[in-house]
């Protein structure tokens, strides 16, 4: 377990280096970029890092699959000659719906690397949002497995431009091409890839739908490099020593050795080694050559083994390894997880189980995780499901970025005191991914590098980010006046900032809504205060007024699922006539309290009067008194978009449904 931090040290004034870091920072741009070459070719090609561990697939704390940067590389050169085969050309957009495995890294590689534009989709989609993805993005081919086989098919006929659907595992058979058939029958002969420009589309990604319908935002392959900064910061620095204000600017050029930065590895050992050890005779046999004789395990960890045991040793049990239950569909997953794991040469674990704290806390532990991006509802859960997890499990935990909803002083001080981390909160978005977060580094600010995290807070604009909080004119506001967080399209030097999206998919006139001047709006208000921190108020779309007062959901959320009974909770107004809105609250019971509530001898409506003046006088105990939820309904889920982000938008409509119909 890792040396815990005391909370007061992680919130101390002193240790601030984020002025020096920002001012150090330089952006470092070519002309000349690709994603899938900084993510894959270049390790490949190294005889010294070939055999790093890239993607390890996890199937149980006993079994896992590993997977090379030269097999990563070498798969992705097929796929991409079969898809040129297949006909898809440069600038065409190619559906990958699939959920974290290898095989999903390899697409991205195979897309990316012949300069078509790669398009996630979450396997989760339905027909609907399937079919209204596709039609807009006019998709060329789509590569699934079983989970999104059968809604991709069924909307295939009002797709014309879907020419090809590639199958993956059990989806093969009724797919056009399978997937395994494609890449034997392709060309094995290493693919030349397309010298792409940094200003040039790579990514298709939509919008999570939060406040409106979603809408494509192109990603060009430059803000892998803008979002470098956002990454190390939040994963505290990585495993990379961050040895001063100018050690992030090195560490995000393109042109940086990185291998000479990156310490220790994990690799697999090549051909005719397999000395070192039991562990490293498994790892030997997960994805051997096919010259190779496997072993009965079929290159798993093999029966009886535990994956703890059977994991490459080379490095130490602190060597970094990266995994989060992200979909790799979306920004979170594929930006802030996946891609720049990859950049970074480092091996990202990929899951496509369905979430559970339990399988996160199993998962942390078996692949010796140090570094994770856990959304606020996976933390929650976690800390409600285990309280005290060191009782259970040995955890090498590094750092906790988290983003999508406020953390709150609750979950941050879980994190602090049961998992000896100090999460790394921070905000961004689709269009130009994180661009305010923490460097905390668990307290041991040294060497000019690192700020504190503050329970609730933000944080501060990433180093290579000008972020400010601004008026409806594009004004800066005031220190601890509440305004829309806005990010210039140049940096405190006056440099172009890579991280920007080239635009909406077809929407020209949202990209220019979405601008004041160089300010790129978010939608999303905060509040900066003296020390330069953002704290946020909630989306402007969930802010409302009752009796005069401003209303932001967050505090209130907060606050409720502090109480033992409350595994999640959403905040909505409720029209009404005299107030104009009332605070109404929609509360997720945690397992126990649902138990408790079919257990009780009390009629369920008189047990659920009770515990709803409960957790109105738990907030009123806490809040101002116009804040506690004058409403509260019991629900068994929330409306959540595919990105785990609570949808208020869903819960305020059917409240003014419900109005107009008492009203009619």
């Amino acid at each position: 377990m890792p040396e815990r931090p005391s909370r007061d040290s992680a919130s101390a004034p002193e240790g601030d280096h984020y002025a020096a870091m920002q001012q150090a920072f330089r952006w470092s741009v070519p002309a000349r970029f690709n994603m899938a070459q900084a993510c894959s070719r270049r390790w490949a090609v190294r005889h010294d890092a070939a055999e790093r561990i890239a993607v390890v697939d996890y199937l149980a704390p006993a079994e896992s699959q590993f997977h090379s940067y030269a097999e990563l590389q070498a798969a992705a050169d097929r796929l991409a000659h079969g898809l040129v085969a297949l006909g898809v050309a440069r600038g065409e957009r190619v559906a990958i719906v699939m959920p974290q495995r290898f095989e999903t890294a390899v697409a991205y590689m195979a897309v990316l690397q012949l300069g078509a534009v790669a398009m996630p989709l979450s396997q989760l989609f339905g027909p609907e949002a399937l079919e209204y993805r596709l039609q807009d993005a006019a998709a060329v081919a789509a590569i699934c497995d079983e989970a999104s086989v059968d809604a991709l098919l069924s909307v295939r006929a009002t797709c014309p431009k879907l020419a090809t659907v590639i199958g993956l595992g059990a989806a093969a058979s009724r797919a056009d091409q399978a997937w395994d058939a494609l890449l034997a029958g392709a060309n094995p002969s290493p693919f030349a890839a397309v010298d792409t420009l940094a200003d040039d589309a790579a990514v298709l990604i939509y919008t999570s739908g939060t406040t409106g319908p979603p809408k494509g935002a192109l990603i060009p392959h430059r803000a892998l490099i803008g979002n470098l900064t956002g990454f190390l910061c939040s994963q505290n620095g990585f495993g990379f020593a961050l040895d001063g204000p100018e050690a992030l600017a090195r560490l995000c050029d393109p042109a940086t050795d990185l291998a000479s930065f990156a310490g220790a590895a994990i690799s697999l050992p090549r051909k005719g080694e397999g000395q070192g050890g039991r562990a490293r005779d498994l790892a030997a046999v997960a994805h051997a050559p096919a010259e190779w004789s496997p072993s009965p395990g079929g290159g798993r960890a093999g029966a009886g083994e535990s994956l703890l045991r059977a994991w490459p040793s080379e490095g130490g049990p602190n060597t970094p390894v990266f995994w989060s239950p992200a979909d790799w569909a979306w920004t979170g997953g594929l930006m802030d997880a996946l891609l720049p794991t990859l950049y970074v040469g480092r091996p990202i674990v990929a899951f496509a189980g369905r979430f559970s704290a339990e399988a996160a806390f199993e998962l942390l532990q078996a692949c010796r995780v140090t570094h994770t991006f856990l959304f606020p509802t996976a933390l929650k859960a976690m800390m409600k499901a285990v309280p005290r997890p060191s009782a259970h499990y040995a955890l090498h935990l590094q750092a906790i970025m988290s983003a999508g909803e406020a953390v709150g002083d609750a979950v941050f001080g879980y994190c602090q005191d049961e998992l000896g981390v100090t999460v790394n909160e921070m905000f961004g978005q689709t269009e130009v991914n994180y661009i305010v977060g923490n460097c905390a580094l668990n307290g041991h600010r040294q060497q000019g590098t690192g700020w504190p995290a503050r329970a609730g807070s933000m944080g501060k604009g990433y180093p290579g980010h000008r972020v400010a909080v601004i008026d409806e004119q594009g004004h800066e506001s005031a220190t601890g006046e509440p305004g829309e967080v806005a990010i210039h399209r140049r940096d405190v030097h006056g440099v172009p900032d890579p991280i920007f999206f080239l635009g909406y998919w077809n929407r020209p006139e949202a990209t220019t809504g979405k601008f004041t001047g160089d300010w790129c709006r978010t939608g999303d208000l905060a509040v900066r205060d003296a020390d330069g921190y953002l704290w946020y108020q909630g989306r402007a779309d969930d802010m409302f007024k009752t009796a005069g007062y401003r209303i932001g959901p967050g505090e209130i959320e907060n606050c409720l699922v502090k109480h033992a009974a409350v595994a999640n909770c959403a905040v909505v107004p409720k029209p009404d006539a005299e107030r104009g809105a009332l605070v109404k609250a929609y509360v997720v019971l945690t397992p126990e309290f649902i138990a408790a509530r079919s257990r009780s001898e009390r009629a369920g409506e008189l047990f659920d009067a009770q515990l709803v003046a409960e957790l109105q006088a738990h907030v009123r105990g806490q809040l101002a008194p116009y804040e506690y939820p004058k409403e509260i309904e019991f629900i068994d889920a929330l409306p959540m978009t595919t990105t785990g982000k609570v949808q208020r938008r869903v819960l305020r409509l059917q409240e003014e449904e419900r109005a107009r119909a008492a009203g009619g």
